[in-house]
């Protein structure tokens, strides 16, 4: 049996294997009580989670990483970058935006990839190679951005980068493009130097969010980023919103977009976009053939198809007037709903029918009120807007 590897040494070697594995970033914290705390719990009281009401459940133990492994001494911490570019989204109309962590995607070709399990496996790796070289007695948990564990917190003292006025940890090099994994140790490694912030004067990513979402320079309210309103959300888009979502579908990457440390990262390959109208007619076992094993899923197709109206609403093209009449019937009543507000959006005498057509059959209280609102949008008489 080949010699146990000292702190130090074993601190080297972990941080060369992460490199192997395809980590861009990596370094240590140690596994004190994060420095964020009060500023979270403040966050979480304020209401601005949302419906993500697991960021506040067990507070205590999202703040101390020992009461998530018991004789946690040390962070190790990675960053691996993911494809993304700047200014090159879907520009047609009738295309929807997905986060560019989605990476690239060719409907023929395989399904995307979540990343939760890609990561998952090196940081799987990282640790049993942790075990390997410190003996028996290392004890460790890793996660991807599902534990108990402040990420960026820890990746910030870990050196990794700073947070942004945006929220996200930013990298000299790298920009914000990048996922983050952790490994939780029993073994005092030693820790590396914090990162000094680096945004300065610049406020772009603060007027780049169409929705308002930034309260204040490091405050994101969760309960106006597009982010939240097209995975977290369940229910319906608050109406004032829903303009302002744009053509997004899954995530949002402006306030990334317009950052100048993303603009000094290296290029890689251009976000994903989606033809809006054939989106609209995936059925059950399409979409889920389709998103099973992507981040996509965790909306449900009720959920994609729900952004899809929204994102067909603003697109201001006549052609999507069909295919949104015929989602008019849909199975799902938050479907329907928010194709009856595109259609309001659009306007045009088959919409104004189709409108007509639902409302005679709609039981849906919420849907009935989505469909006569948008009939007065057409300013339709008053005595067409009964259900």
């Amino acid at each position: 049996m080949s010699a146990l590897l000292s702190p130090e040494a074993l601190k080297s070697a972990l941080l060369e294997e992460a490199g192997r594995l395809g980590f861009e970033l990596a370094g240590v914290a140690d596994a004190g009580r994060a420095d964020t705390a009060g500023a979270y719990q403040a966050w979480v009281d304020a209401g601005m989670a949302g419906e993500m009401g697991y960021l506040g459940r067990d507070p205590e133990r999202r703040k101390d990483p020992k009461r998530v492994l018991p004789g946690a001494e040390s962070i190790l911490v990675v960053g691996r970058r993911y494809p993304a570019s700047l200014g090159l989204g879907a520009e047609e109309p009738l295309q929807g935006r997905l986060a560019s962590y989605l990476g690239r995607h060719d409907p023929e070709a395989e399904p995307l990839a979540d990343y939760h399990d890609d990561l998952g496996r090196r940081l799987a790796t990282l640790l049993d190679a942790a075990r390997m070289w410190g003996g028996d007695t290392v004890q460790g948990r890793w996660y991807v951005d599902t534990g108990p564990l402040l990420e960026r917190d820890v990746a910030r003292r870990a050196g990794l980068g700073w947070v942004g006025k945006n929220t996200c940890l930013l990298n000299r090099s790298h920009g914000s493009y990048f996922f983050l994994g952790a490994v939780l140790l029993n073994v005092a490694l030693p820790a590396d130097t914090p990162t000094s912030a680096h945004c300065g004067t610049c406020s772009r990513c603060l007027t780049a969010c169409p929705t308002g979402a930034f309260v204040a320079p490091y405050v994101l309210d969760a309960r106006r980023c597009i982010s939240y309103l097209t995975i977290e959300l369940k229910g319906p888009i608050p109406r004032e919103l829903r303009p302002l979502v744009g053509n997004w579908i899954f995530g949002c990457d402006l306030c990334q977009e317009v950052c100048p440390w993303n603009r000094k990262a290296p290029p890689l390959l251009p976000p994903p976009a989606e033809d809006l109208i054939a989106l609209l007619g995936l059925t059950p076992d399409s979409f889920r053939a389709r998103f099973r094993h992507t981040p996509v899923y965790r909306t449900k197709r009720r959920g994609l198809l729900r952004n899809v109206c929204v994102a067909l609403g603003n697109s201001g093209r006549v052609e999507a007037v069909a295919p949104l009449a015929h989602a008019l019937s849909h199975e799902e009543p938050l479907v329907r709903g928010h194709a009856a507000w595109a259609l309001g959006r659009l306007g045009d005498i088959l919409a104004v029918e189709a409108l007509r057509g639902r409302l005679r059959l709609e039981a849906d209280p919420w849907v009935c009120e989505e469909l006569e609102l948008a009939v007065k949008e057409l300013t339709v008489p008053e005595s067409l807007l009964r259900c």
